[in-house]
């Protein structure tokens, strides 16, 4: 079995959390370049991940608070099936990656960290990005700050 180690987590891990969704409460605050969303749909929006496994690891999500996939009206279904294409384009302008990790985690079993209200992670993968640096220093490099990669993406987002 592969392990893959994630230590610049635990900051995420042991940070005081809301009573509130974290979803929820940034999509109600219409601060939408403080909070990182690129784009909002008429159902859900794309935010960036400020705890990212890589540069650029996006999330779609819904507005409404779900926690599962068959709970998700077709209209909503559509749309966040179409604001994932349109992250993976943007992505791809913007950043130029070779690759994609796309997908759900259901439940607090399978890794969701937010596990009430459901969301789809895109992370960008390039041939390179794994290194030695995660091994060796105990530090995942994440090349660019979340400011650069917001300006990038929201002018590829057009």
């Amino acid at each position: 079995m592969k392990v893959i180690w994630a230590p610049w987590r635990m900051k995420y891990i042991l940070s005081e959390k809301s009573e509130e969704c974290l979803f929820c409460e940034k999509a109600n605050q219409k601060k939408d370049k403080e909070n990182y969303i690129l784009l909002r749909g008429k159902r859900a929006f794309i935010i960036l991940n400020t705890f990212p496994y890589n540069n650029g690891h996006l999330m779609v999500v819904p507005y409404r608070h779900l926690a599962n996939l068959e709970e998700l009206s077709q209209q909503e279904l559509s749309e966040l099936t179409s604001l994932v294409m349109k992250g993976v384009t943007s992505l791809k302008e913007a950043l130029n990656p070779d690759g994609f990790n796309i997908g759900l985690n259901l439940g607090e079993a399978a890794g969701a960290g937010i596990k009430d209200h459901l969301h789809v992670h895109i992370v960008p993968r390039w041939s390179e990005d794994n290194n030695f640096m995660p091994v060796v220093a105990n530090t995942k490099v994440i090349m660019e700050s979340l400011d650069d990669t917001y300006k990038k993406l929201s002018k590829a987002m057009e």
